[in-house]
């Protein structure tokens, strides 16, 4: 069971610290300290369900069955263009993350709408958490603690991006600091579409 649980843990901790769209919009969210937490917990919570599903046969599924794939590279392609187009006209104005003056706090319904469409409109999120992940627990003496090693990684991952970032805010508060923030989240974004276009 532990030796199950342990290599949940590691893979979903190799994994998920790469740096991505999850994990940039997060540490956006927690610079501003808007809504970070529930955004933790939410991803937190996706992440859990999504291996879960893998290892116990949506692994199998995605894999055979190229459309499902295909659909998600495309539809998930569009939103990061999209999502990435906004981070780059706030790196380009005086618009920018920070909690500066012409900062409009979002409601908490909007931020967690934007936080599962940067989780699940993310074909990588399908391919490592479900694919990778999932068929590697299905694998597993222990599939349960498993996924209970992935969900842990998650939940320690999140929660360090999420407090760590909002701790480190009042020290990354000149404007400078978040528009250099948003080009890298803009980069991010078109770098990971331009990755799944390619691959098509």
């Amino acid at each position: 069971m532990w030796q199950s649980y342990v290599n949940g843990l590691l893979v979903a901790l190799g994994l998920i610290m790469a740096i991505g769209t999850q994990n940039a919009f997060v540490l956006a969210q927690s610079l501003r300290r808007e809504h970070h937490l529930p955004v933790a917990a939410l991803c937190v919570v996706c992440d859990a369900l999504l291996v879960a599903a893998g290892v116990f046969g949506l692994a199998t599924v995605l894999a055979q069955n190229p459309l499902l794939l295909a659909i998600a590279r495309w539809g998930g392609a569009a939103f990061l263009l999209w999502y990435g187009t906004l981070a780059l006209r706030r790196a380009c104005s005086k618009q920018s993350l920070g909690q500066g003056e012409n900062h409009k706090v979002r409601s908490l319904r909007a931020v967690m709408l934007s936080a599962l469409a940067v989780t699940l409109l993310n074909p990588h999120v399908y391919l490592d958490t479900v694919l990778l992940i999932g068929s590697l627990g299905a694998q597993q003496t222990e599939p349960g603690a498993y996924v209970a090693g992935a969900a842990s990684a998650s939940l320690l991952w999140f929660s360090a991006l999420a407090l760590g970032a909002a701790w480190l805010a009042p020290w990354l508060a000149r404007p400078a600091t978040w528009r250099w923030l948003d080009l890298l989240v803009a980069v991010m974004m078109f770098s990971v579409a331009y990755q799944l276009i390619s691959a098509g």
